[in-house]
């Protein structure tokens, strides 16, 4: 069955990427959380999709110029009215322990590249005994690479934009075991050929009714939605065929 996996939580009716969007992404079913991570000027891991924080926060500049006590003052709820800090990564592991969810953790490191960013990701995630529930996925190959060879026990999947030719290849070729293309470059056939061939398929940011039943008929591996309650009714209708 087609896992639903809630993009930067339930962010189509909570604040993206704060832990009142992972609880809520929780509580509607959702199989797992997709989240994005950045470091600190002091090196500290947090969750945040932009490389500077003007869009999702109160405050002005680039997360990379801010040290972890200075960037916790900003109030990244902007869709309710409670004061929400950005999580650190830590705070998401923790809480995850509480629950059984998998976790895809994109690394924004594409424009930026943060130094040491794997290493930390991966030490942290081993501390809290959870490399079996991760994903790690990022439109940056390289790293995608660099953190499979850091520790080959952490599923990896490349992120594409684009239409890939024969994407199962390019994925046993960096060692990836899954791929996160954008859902309106992947046709049916590729998607099977890629499962078939043993390479999990997530597509994102899978919101229109439409998409999710292609993707629900052909038992893709995963959706990423911003809605995983509207995702729910939409799998009910598949989770009664033989």
């Amino acid at each position: 069955m087609t896992q639903i996996f809630a993009h930067r939580g339930f962010s189509s009716s909570y604040a993206e990427n704060t832990m009142s969007s992972f609880i809520a992404a929780e509580k509607a079913g959702a199989d797992g959380l997709e989240l994005d991570v950045q470091l600190t000027n002091d090196g500290e891991i947090v969750v945040i999709h932009d490389e500077k924080i003007d869009r999702t926060t109160n405050g002005n500049g680039f997360v990379k110029d801010f040290s972890y006590r200075e960037i916790r003052k900003f109030n990244a709820n902007n869709k309710g009215f409670k004061k929400e800090p950005i999580p650190a990564l830590e705070e998401v592991l923790e809480w995850m322990k509480t629950n059984k969810l998998l976790c895809n953790i994109e690394f924004k490191n594409g424009l930026i590249p943060y130094e040491g960013m794997e290493q930390k990701v991966i030490e942290m995630v081993s501390k809290y005994n959870l490399s079996d529930r991760i994903i790690i996925s990022s439109f940056n190959h390289y790293s995608i690479v660099n953190s499979y060879r850091l520790a080959p026990e952490i599923e990896t999947a490349p992120l594409f934009i684009e239409s890939i030719y024969m994407p199962w290849v390019y994925s046993q070729s960096i060692k990836a075991s899954g791929i996160h293309p954008k859902h309106s470059t992947i046709p049916d056939q590729i998607v099977k050929t890629t499962m078939e061939n043993g390479i999990a398929v997530r597509p994102y940011t899978v919101n229109r009714e439409a998409d999710m039943h292609r993707l629900f008929n052909v038992n893709c591996t995963a959706i990423i939605t911003d809605n995983p309650v509207k995702a729910r009714k939409v799998r009910k209708q598949y989770e009664k065929r033989p």
